[in-house]
């Protein structure tokens, strides 16, 4: 059959499905079964004393570093660090691919000082140091996401980063061979099997539970927005999924995902922990999966919400809209103002019309229940920070990079051009890892 003209080319609408070619689909299985059999063969024997099959080093899944060595912070906002959450593709064909290797590496602290591994095979993560200033943060994501991209390339593979793969299934993934991973299977069975999303957390420092608490309450009503502004996972298992953000209804299927509740004090989160790690849900406060919640390791407030950034700049933007925030809301709790409290349905409808229409449509104001279009919603987050941006010399460098986002749209809208102009998933996955490269 004739190649189809461009201009014949369907409009690619909600739920279509961005099929690879079923000989592709025949060669990729073979090939995986051959790079599966080849790490195993790989492997190293096992330590003394320890069993086969295992990582000889203790999972350095409690390394985080974003807060500096243990030290407190002074003021809230003062730093800032930000993980990220990558896929591992064949640079070839694009395809999700698992890096045994590279998960190993990770375990073992040899794939970089700042690249760690995630529940499966086929992802790895990365963390920044301490930052403080933007240009600080810029610099320290561009050297872990090229830490990422050597540790992927010495195991044939790239790094794609986008909160979902275009047209990869959960299927082709395998549980990192760690302690923690294996728990969490054992708990959450089939959803920890089908973690095949990508997120981004921003730690910002506080300098006590308390602020930070303070600070979790008083941001829920900015949460949408956020959200809206970071979406990269428009396509599910090959299939155009209507969201911009489709890693959000996913992730919404396990317990405690989703906003938290008010909690009003440090008491009351120590007590909403306790109660359920005493009722069995959650082993500690590291499996809370709130949108945003105070760190169990690190005097910082952590923000969860958002996809993946596939790009530097909208990594950046989001970090410094998410710190500008914390200094504005604790500034806020310090002065006694009350605190907003948006009833539960709003807030998780605003959650999930941010993640359908991303920057496309209009959002939900939680705390007025009322629609308004997105740039709006943005425009009016950006107005309430501007004080404080304009105070930290960071208003001039939002403002550029804002232009920008309303120039090339969101990640998920890129994608979507090129699924409209070329009709095949693997140009979206190039862009992808195109996009988020840096040099590895």
């Amino acid at each position: 059959m004739a190649a189809q003209a461009p201009a014949q080319r369907r409009v690619r609408r909600a739920g279509q499905l961005l099929a690879a070619p079923p000989d592709r689909r025949r060669r990729h299985r073979h090939r995986l079964r051959h790079l599966r059999a080849g790490a195993r063969q790989r492997r190293p024997a096992p330590g003394p004393g320890r069993p086969a099959g295992r990582p000889r080093a203790g999972l350095r899944l409690v390394r985080r570093t974003v807060t500096g060595a243990g030290g407190t912070v002074a003021r809230p906002g003062a730093t800032v660090g930000v993980e990220e959450e990558f896929h591992l593709v064949d640079p070839v064909t694009f395809a999700l691919t698992p890096g045994p290797t590279v998960a190993a590496a990770a375990i073992e602290g040899r794939a970089g000082a700042h690249v760690h591994p995630e529940i499966v095979t086929t992802q790895v993560e990365t963390s920044t140091g301490v930052c403080t200033t933007l240009a600080e943060l810029r610099a320290a994501l561009l050297a872990t996401r090229a830490e990422a991209a050597a540790a992927a390339a010495r195991a044939g593979l790239a790094v794609l980063a986008a909160s979902t793969h275009p047209f990869g299934s959960w299927r082709e993934q395998r549980v990192t061979p760690a302690p923690r991973y294996e728990a969490m299977v054992a708990r959450w069975a089939h959803l920890a099997r089908q973690q095949d999303i990508c997120g981004c957390h921003v730690h910002v420092g506080v300098p006590d539970l308390g602020t930070a608490v303070a600070v979790v309450d008083r941001s829920r009503p900015y949460l949408p927005v956020l959200l809206a502004m970071t979406g990269s996972s428009p396509f599910h298992e090959g299939v155009d999924t209507g969201y911009e953000s489709f890693r959000t209804p996913w992730w919404s299927r396990w317990p405690n995902a989703g906003p938290p509740e008010l909690l009003g004090g440090a008491e009351r989160y120590r007590a909403v922990v306790d109660g359920l790690v005493r009722s069995g849900v959650v082993e500690d406060a590291s499996h809370l999966y709130w949108d945003v919640r105070p760190s169990a390791r690190w005097p910082t407030v952590e923000f969860r919400l958002a996809d993946v950034c596939t790009d530097l700049d909208a990594a950046v933007l989001h970090a410094a809209l998410v710190r500008s925030l914390v200094r504005v809301l604790a500034g806020r709790a310090e002065a006694g103002e009350p605190v907003p409290d948006p009833r539960p349905e709003l807030l998780r409808a605003a959650r999930w019309r941010a993640a359908r229409d991303g920057l496309s449509g209009e959002l939900v104001d939680p705390v007025r229940g009322e629609p308004a279009p997105a740039r709006a919603a943005v425009d009016g987050l950006v107005a309430e920070l501007a004080d404080d941006l304009r105070a930290h010399a960071e208003e001039a460098e939002v403002a550029r990079l804002l232009d920008r986002l309303w120039q090339r749209g969101t990640s998920a809208a890129r994608q979507r051009r090129t699924w409209t102009a070329t009709g095949d998933p693997r140009a979206v996955a190039a862009q992808l890892v195109r996009e988020g490269a840096v040099e590895a």
